[in-house]
């Protein structure tokens, strides 16, 4: 039988991955209704080692390695650009929409790296990436994606997890909270806000080429990160040797990664692609954190994760039931969590 639109929206499980799915449940989707999940999942692998890079060359001001991302991005774009043979600027409707998207994408990323530079990348990325629960919030409202009471509980874990995680009750204990950076945790927050903007303007412009819409975010957020470089410090010199090339690899880690998220944003709904990368990202950086720079999580940030992670996924797991029939026993026996 055909399968209805609902059906093709939002699965968020690999096929074979469900062990409670019965006889009643349509059969799994093919693989190419995965494509945008998969997407995202890259895209959080880059990501993440854009991260890395950013606290490796942690004497550059965050703005100036901002420009140097979005450079790559814009150098790498082009081609792809005059490939599609379509108007760079965009359809001239849109135009307002693509350039609010590098706005808000420029000020989400240049906070993010702020964040990194004043914090451990596990706990700035745990604060950044709780996304998922401010995007599907954000999705009903201004595109009317299903969102329920159920929300309430997973803004409620999400928001003790970040307490947990910024070790906020230690402000009043004095001496054992040498380590928290107020600036970090205030743009880690700020980051969080504009980041989930950026979902729901890039689904507004769904119908737009995905070389357009970056090049567009590449040339806004390089004016935007410059301006606010020039104006709060300096461009300086970047040291020989590994470092250089530590740069050219943030720019190519940076334009597949956004390749990748713009082209999952295109083809799934904005919870379940948010849903995943922040899934995957909060998982790399953790491995990044204790990998490359030694830095084992405490009990407060390993807590904290669990809870953002916990709200994240239950996030999706509601998307997931939302795709399913109205026949299905999966979707009656989970029902709670579709209120």
């Amino acid at each position: 039988p055909a399968m209805s639109k609902t059906c093709l929206e939002a699965p968020l499980l690999e096929e074979g991955s469900s062990a409670i799915a019965d006889s009643t449940d349509r059969s799994w989707p093919s693989w190419a209704l995965y494509k945008g999940l998969t997407f995202s999942s890259l895209s959080s692998l880059f990501f993440s080692l854009c991260t890395v890079i950013v606290k490796r060359l942690h004497y550059l001001y965050p703005g100036q390695l901002a420009v140097i991302r979005f450079l790559g991005i814009l150098v790498f774009t082009a081609p792809l650009v005059i490939l599609s043979r379509q108007h760079p600027l965009g359809p001239p409707t849109l135009r307002p929409l693509l350039v609010l998207r590098g706005l808000l994408g420029a000020t989400s990323l240049f906070l993010r790296f702020y964040a990194i530079h004043y914090m451990p990348i596990a706990d700035a990325s745990v604060i950044i990436f709780s996304v998922p629960v401010w995007v599907s919030a954000l999705a009903k409202l201004f595109l009317k994606e299903p969102c329920g009471f159920f929300h309430a509980f997973t803004v409620m874990l999400t928001l003790i997890g970040i307490l947990l995680i910024t070790k906020l009750p230690l402000l009043f204990g004095g001496a054992d909270f040498v380590g928290f950076e107020v600036r970090g945790v205030l743009a880690a927050l700020a980051s969080t806000v504009f980041g989930a903007s950026v979902y729901i303007v890039v689904r507004k412009v769904k119908g737009v080429h995905h070389s357009v819409i970056m090049v567009n975010f590449g040339w806004v957020a390089i004016l935007e990160t410059s301006c606010i470089t020039l104006l709060s410090s300096r461009f300086e010199p970047v040291h020989c040797g590994l470092d250089r090339w530590l740069l050219v690899l943030l720019g190519a880690f940076s334009f597949g990664g956004q390749v990748l998220l713009t082209r999952a944003l295109q083809m799934e709904q904005a919870g379940p692609v948010s849903v995943v990368r922040s899934a995957a990202d909060i998982v790399f950086v953790f491995i990044w954190q204790v990998l490359f720079f030694g830095e084992v999580p405490d009990w407060y940030t390993m807590s904290g994760a669990l809870l953002v992670t916990l709200s994240v996924l239950l996030t999706g797991l509601r998307k997931w039931l939302l795709s399913l029939p109205e026949s299905s026993r999966t979707r009656a026996r989970l029902a709670c969590l579709t209120l």
